[in-house]
């Protein structure tokens, strides 16, 4: 018999950053999708705009972090090295599925700010940008979501 494991406060932030993807339409197509150099937290597939005939991919990397920490809600934790480990990840991730190669890509930044909540009720409704949402025993709040927050090539 195996024993299921409580998620982390992290594994909670992904979930609550995939459940507000999906309310604005997007369809969630991997959890924490790893290769040897590195994981992806979220890979989602941004449904097309008006006019295209394919959507995007999207490489979303969460950062849950609680009040007062040390990083600027997690952005200064996706530092140099971090990209580096997301744009090889992003490679391998294409070459293992090369049904996605042609579609647009991007990475985007999700962060996530949670304190414990004693309340037993979760909120109601749609995940708001900015609005407290009571939910497995914690308040979130997704603070920001920065399209496109990797740029470069590599």
């Amino acid at each position: 018999m195996t024993q299921q494991s409580t998620p982390t406060v992290g594994e909670l932030g992904e979930q609550f950053v995939s459940q507000w993807l999906t309310q604005q339409g997007w369809a969630v197509l991997y959890h924490r999708w790893h290769s040897r150099w590195g994981e992806i937290d979220l890979i989602a597939q941004k449904p097309p705009l008006m006019g295209q005939k394919t959507g995007s991919l999207v490489f979303v990397e969460v950062k849950t972090r609680s009040r007062g920490n040390w990083d600027e809600g997690g952005r200064l934790a996706v530092n140099s090295q971090k990209q580096a480990k997301l744009w090889q990840t992003a490679e391998i991730f294409l070459g293992k599925h090369p049904q996605w190669m042609d579609w647009p890509c991007r990475f985007d930044l999700a962060l996530v700010k949670h304190k414990k909540n004693q309340q037993k009720v979760t909120s109601q409704g749609f995940i708001t940008l900015g609005k407290p949402y009571i939910w497995s025993g914690y308040e979130w709040t997704l603070q920001e979501y920065l399209d496109g927050f990797l740029m470069g090539d590599g």
